[in-house]
């Protein structure tokens, strides 16, 4: 249970972040309990985090703003291990290094500063670029299948939008060749199919044409002989 003093100072950060949102950085608390606050880092362009989103906790003690917090990061991003204690200068890990004054936006900015950094760490990991740069793209939809993280930031569950690509292409405007009943009848009656110059719609009846107008001139002469 957090102490008034506490209650008081985090309940005025949370104000002032409200007012004053962190660049890359959304952070709540717990609307049950104030001094777990989660949060979520955008990596910054430029940076193999670029477009990633990282879910993590910070637990603030009951003596906070006099002691430090633990920090966690639940997603995976290639920098720190899934869910473990994270050491950096702002937390428990360095009690005597501690400044009061250091507020929740302070934190997480230098956790983000510390996270596009490469400097080994109790709670850190070491992978390439290409596995931090790989990590971001699956980061939200790790995110969307976290619980936890639907929970507390639902306004942050949004599927993503189809690509262009991926739409129903639209019909084509020519008639492909090969039809046959309805489609042929549908053919044979639409002003832009291309007709013969008899005017029928395909190779067989203009043969048909063809050998008539033939047999009908040899009759006409075996006729005209005859006279």
């Amino acid at each position: 249970m957090a102490s008034k003093a506490a209650y008081k100072r985090l309940t005025k950060e949370y104000m002032a972040i409200q007012k004053s949102p962190i660049p890359y950085i959304t952070t709540k608390p717990l609307e049950e309990n104030i001094l777990e606050w989660h949060y979520v880092l955008t990596g910054p362009p430029d940076t193999p985090y670029q477009g990633g989103q990282y879910h993590g906790k910070v637990i603030f003690p009951s003596e906070y703003p006099f002691k430090p917090p633990s920090i966690r990061m639940t997603t995976p991003s290639g920098r720190f291990k899934p869910d473990a204690r994270i050491c950096m200068s702002m937390s428990e890990f360095h009690p005597n290094t501690w400044n009061p004054a250091w507020s929740v936006s302070t934190i997480l900015n230098g956790l983000l500063s510390f996270m596009v950094g490469d400097e080994e760490t109790t709670g850190g990991v070491r992978t390439t670029d290409e596995a931090k740069k790989f990590l971001a793209t699956k980061s939200h939809a790790f995110n969307y299948n976290n619980a936890k993280f639907r929970d507390v930031f639902p306004e942050l569950c949004v599927l993503p939008t189809p690509s262009p690509q991926s739409q129903t292409p639209t019909a084509p405007n020519h008639i492909p060749s090969g039809l046959n009943g309805t489609e042929q009848h549908d053919a044979n009656h639409n002003p832009n199919v291309n007709r013969n110059w008899l005017g029928f719609g395909d190779s067989w009846s203009k043969l048909t044409v063809f050998l008539f107008v033939c047999i009908y001139l040899l009759v006409s002469k075996i006729v005209a002989r005859s006279y």
